[in-house]
């Protein structure tokens, strides 16, 4: 019994021996590594976080009547283009004392928000007209200046190098738009506070008008009778929700009122986005955006950051703010009301730098390393320091040039 317990374990072994012995030679005839290398690129480096939202109209207005009755006729359609005061649509009235009461409240009403209208723009013609706006940026780009004269002296004469001037240059630069985006927003703010003072003039002399129809059954001034529903603004009709013989309600203190038209002003249009938690402590108002809409293909549309949200709102377990963006007019390509769109909000970038793939790069502890070509398949660790990254693409600021072969990282 122990001679054949000794002889089994005997071939155990031999097999096993066998085994070892024929996968060790395997193994030694096996391909070695060969690794591969690439050279670095120059390349547009940008950084860059996205939102999702759509495009809409600045300024749009809810054409509302200021009696209650009956459509009687209807004078424009959803895509066509009117001017202030134009005729939309023309109510059959039913007066009766309870609409002359609400008429009267609409009158004292108008009037209020006439007089706060006129007083807002007051003040708004006196911060633009001694730039109170815009001083904050002028301040900045006079310093930017002072800086950008004072460090090309200390370049020509050798004391600093480009790379360093050159970002003084660019905060120069940076300035100047900064400034001249400060003025066009003070001159298009002070714009709408007037066309708002106007819209309130209007609505406070249609809703005298039509107390007087209410109580005579006819206005003096013919041209402004409330049972003519007219535009307040010029712009494009987006849509029509009534039809001829539909029954309005008058807008008033105790309910919004049968919309007439939506109107609104298609020449100024902004982006309205939403942006993840992660990402909106990096936005500044001014930033450019870059807009690409869904419906447009093979088109990118300029914008400027105007407005960042100071509260977030969870949707779907993450925190999305709410960001604001004015879209450049182009004349090209009409934009409608309602598109989706994604805009690429530019956090920082560096053009024609000196690029590898991040990939490459190896980290430890806190120095960055690549391994560049010293021989055929020998490579050597070198140090790098490294800038601006997108994510694929990483700027290296020193350590190597085109020429260098950086050996490829395989991935695990």
């Amino acid at each position: 019994m122990n001679k054949g317990c000794l002889i089994a374990a005997a071939v155990v072994l031999g097999i096993l021996s066998i085994g070892l012995g024929y996968y060790f030679y395997t193994q030694s005839k096996k391909d070695p590594i060969v690794y591969d290398t690439e050279k670095p690129a120059v390349n547009n480096i940008i950084n860059k976080t996205v939102a999702t939202g759509s495009i809409k109209p600045r300024n749009e207005v809810q054409i509302k009547p200021q009696v209650s009755g009956v459509i009687d006729e209807l004078y424009v359609e959803a895509g066509e283009v009117v001017s202030k005061g134009q005729k939309l649509a023309k109510i059959q009235l039913i007066p009766s004392q309870v609409s002359i009461n609400n008429a009267q409240n609409q009158v004292d009403l108008a009037r209020i928000r006439y007089e706060e209208a006129q007083r807002e723009a007051a003040r708004q013609k006196q911060v633009f007209g001694k730039k109170l706006d815009i001083e904050n940026a002028k301040v900045n780009y006079e310093n930017a200046d002072k800086e950008e004269q004072r460090n090309l002296a200390l370049f020509e004469e050798g004391v600093i190098s480009e790379q360093t001037y050159n970002q003084f240059k660019r905060d120069l630069g940076i300035a100047k738009a900064a400034l001249d985006n400060a003025s066009i927003v003070s001159d298009n703010t002070l714009k709408q506070f007037e066309t708002t003072v106007d819209i309130r003039k209007q609505e406070l002399n249609g809703a005298i008008n039509n107390l007087q129809l209410l109580k005579e059954g006819a206005s003096k001034n013919s041209k402004q009778v409330n049972n003519i529903v007219v535009s307040t603004l010029d712009g494009m009709v987006l849509d029509v929700p009534v039809e001829e013989g539909s029954s309005v309600i008058e807008r008033n203190n105790f309910n919004e009122g049968t919309s007439i038209a939506n109107i609104a002003d298609m020449n100024s249009l902004i982006f309205e986005g939403k942006v993840d938690e992660s990402d909106v402590g990096k936005l500044k108002e001014g930033m450019p955006i870059e807009l690409t809409i869904g419906a447009i293909e093979d088109k990118k549309f300029d914008a400027t950051l105007e407005f960042i949200s100071p509260q977030g709102k969870e949707e779907e377990g993450t925190v999305k703010f709410e960001v604001r963006a004015a879209i450049q007019p182009t004349t090209d390509i009409f934009l409608r009301a309602g598109y989706s769109a994604n805009g690429d909000i530019i956090l920082d970038r560096r053009d024609s730098v000196i690029t590898i793939k991040e990939r490459d790069i190896i980290f430890k502890e806190d120095s960055t390393y690549i391994e560049i070509a010293i021989g055929d398949q020998e490579f050597e660790k070198r140090m790098v320091e490294v800038g601006l990254s997108d994510g694929i693409q990483i700027e290296v600021l020193n350590g190597v040039d085109t020429t260098t072969q950086v050996k490829v990282q395989k991935q695990m």
